[in-house]
């Protein structure tokens, strides 16, 4: 077994078909088929199931992937560290996912603007509660942003255990009901959930891992008459403004929230924990820290932030 093959086996299955990989890799597609061919023959498995609708992993092969892209990045990483140490060419790197929070945004973009080196490659992914834990268990990001409560920590410590992912809490913070600057209980200095019974509720969208403990919003599992999913904060934040319906969160708006949307206390014992995971086996790098600083230096500002919490030496 080689990097090489499995950096092939990894492109083939972001592809769906070995003529798009080969494309994207400048190999032939025989040159393709047969690298993965010897590793499955080395192996004892198949790995993908082909068809005429393309190719789809086996259970061995998703298995396989994961544990593929585990040593590709280690040895990315090895060779960035060790390999390029003395080049003028390195490259900072820096990789985070996260619920949308738009302190996150905000705390990665600090550490952009701050960032003096040459070279670096930077990504910052927005994403679903399973994505977040599956790109820090397998190394594809750095750091993960998510909140655990009373209903969800149980569930979820068990998936990051299982994964050798830690938490580490930022700060604990009451639910916010997110409303229009315009809607009829924009002037309410608190709210009951009763009050909300009539008008639509947004929720991001968990995709496949659909569970109640995934819900990126408090209190997810109370039945609601009116519910809309939606993938992006962009799309939220339209229909905020847009529409009547309301979201629940930490209560800490976005810049572009400030002027047209309002946050409300929500009359609940219900309680956010927000924290960040990270991998057992891996460190903390200089970047990560500080990106961890930028978040703890502005969630420390927020009015709306009732228990910051230092993270552990």
């Amino acid at each position: 077994m080689t990097l090489q093959q499995l950096r092939y086996l990894i492109e083939v299955a972001q592809s769906g078909s070995f003529n798009a990989a080969a494309h994207e890799l400048y190999v032939s597609q025989s040159t393709l088929s047969m690298a993965i061919k010897d590793l499955e023959s080395e192996l004892g498995v198949s790995i993908f199931l082909r068809s005429n609708r393309g190719l789809t992993l086996t259970a061995e092969g998703t298995e396989l992937l994961g544990y593929a892209r585990q040593v590709v990045e280690q040895a990315d990483l090895l060779s960035e560290r060790f390999v390029n140490k003395t080049s003028n060419n390195r490259r900072a790197r820096l990789a985070i996912s996260t619920q949308h929070y738009a302190f996150a945004v905000q705390a990665f973009i600090n550490i952009v603007n701050a960032c003096e080196t040459d070279a670096y490659d930077f990504t910052f992914r927005e994403t679903r509660t399973s994505e977040i834990i599956r790109d820090v268990q397998e190394f594809r990001s750095d750091i993960g942003l998510l909140f655990l409560n009373d209903f969800n920590e149980r569930a979820l410590t068990r998936v990051m255990e299982d994964a050798d992912l830690h938490f580490t809490q930022l700060f604990e913070a009451a639910p916010h009901v997110f409303v229009s600057a315009q809607h009829p209980l924009a002037g309410k200095a608190s709210l009951k959930l009763s009050d909300l019974d009539e008008y639509p509720r947004y929720s991001f969208e968990q995709g496949t891992t659909n569970s109640f403990h995934f819900a990126e919003e408090p209190l997810a599992a109370l039945p609601h008459s009116r519910n809309i999913t939606y993938s992006d904060r962009g799309t939220l934040t339209n229909l905020l403004i847009r529409g009547k319906g309301y979201t629940l969160s930490t209560g800490v708006l976005s810049s572009e929230m400030e002027q047209e949307i309002v946050a409300i206390p929500l009359e609940t014992s219900e309680t956010m924990r927000v924290g960040y995971i990270m991998h057992g086996e891996r460190k903390p790098t200089e970047l990560v820290q500080r990106y961890i600083g930028e978040l703890e230096s502005i969630i420390s500002g927020s009015t709306l932030v009732t228990q910051p919490r230092k993270r552990a030496e």
